[in-house]
């Protein structure tokens, strides 16, 4: 009785280590990480966002506690060239630190579904030179714990440039994502121009984007935009053109434009020597059905460059 007695903790020990193994992922289960847009990573406070995406492949529902203070959920291990891993952010230091109760929900995810939620970098890590960077994701099933069982996603590669280099109007000039060269506009017409911003957004290449749209007249199509245009200085209007992209990556702004295609064709292109008009039927495959829409863009032509400076968008239904 008395040896009986003494194995009580060791089998409460074991069925407590029994229980939290129990909580082990699934292999079947998928964590993979990446760069939500595809561009030019600055050294300076821009945000740095990365989409976290679970993939249930096994025949049963899985899941797992995610954190409304992601923190307790997720963390990111990023390290130099020479395997130094970066210091944790203090917001991120303080969250974990400090005395609270932590809320959360049980996610559930079907077989064959995912699930996906995106995260700023610069929220887990302080990053203060420039580089090369390796990172992944790290995502704690039971919550973030002393021990745990963690998911260890993919690796992506991380490169952060110095501060951009302003253009002659004060806004940073354009950066190819692949080249890391400076992005010019090139004398093609109007159906190319076209082509290439929907294939960059496609793409999610915001600075290809952005290349042939004339954004200041963009700014300026409404009345009340225009005329703060007019009065704005010259930092003003550098401030307004800030604003107008920033909103317009955030679909804030023009919807229309910035959504994503699953295929377009050029129907038809008429131009002359410094106005023209592209018309563009797109289509956008849901799970279901898919939506077609004509877009008609208006360009202007200065320099020898045609830009984009208008758009008009009407709906044609859908089909199977």
């Amino acid at each position: 009785m008395r040896n009986f007695c003494k194995l009580i903790p060791f089998l409460l020990g074991l069925a407590c280590v029994s229980s939290l193994f129990a909580a082990e992922p699934d292999p079947g289960v998928e964590f993979n990480i990446r760069f939500l847009d595809r561009k030019i990573y600055y050294i300076e406070s821009d945000p740095i966002f990365i989409q976290i995406t679970i993939n249930n492949k096994t025949p049963s529902t899985y899941r797992f506690k995610l954190a409304d203070e992601r923190v307790f959920s997720l963390d990111f291990d990023i390290r130099t060239m020479t395997n130094r891993r970066l210091t944790e952010a203090d917001n991120l230091i303080r969250k974990r630190t400090e005395y609270q109760q932590i809320y959360f929900r049980e996610i559930a995810i079907e077989s064959g579904e995912s699930f996906s939620f995106v995260e700023n970098l610069r929220d887990y890590v302080k990053i203060i030179q420039p580089g090369s960077y390796r990172l992944k994701a790290l995502i704690f099933p039971e919550l973030y714990r002393a021990v745990n069982f963690v998911f260890e996603s993919n690796y992506l590669a991380l490169n952060l440039r110095p501060a951009a280099i302003p253009g002659p109007d004060g806004i940073p000039l354009e950066m190819d994502v692949a080249t890391g060269a400076v992005l010019v506009c090139q004398p093609i017409p109007p159906d190319e121009v076209v082509s290439y911003m929907i294939t960059a957004r496609q793409q999610s290449q915001w600075e290809r984007f952005f290349l042939y749209l004339d954004v200041e007249k963009m700014i300026s199509r409404e009345a009340a935009q225009k005329q703060r245009w007019n009065t704005e200085n010259e930092e003003g209007r550098r401030n307004m053109v800030k604003e107008y992209r920033k909103n317009l990556q955030n679909s804030v702004i023009d919807g229309d434009i910035n959504v994503i295609p699953s295929s377009f064709n050029i129907e038809r292109t008429e131009y002359n020597n410094n106005e023209g008009t592209v018309t563009v039927l797109a289509k956008f495959k849901y799970a279901n059905f898919t939506e077609l829409r004509r877009y008609t863009y208006y360009l202007e032509r200065k320099d020898n460059i045609w830009k984009i400076v208008n758009y008009t968008v009407r709906g044609l239904g859908t089909e199977p």
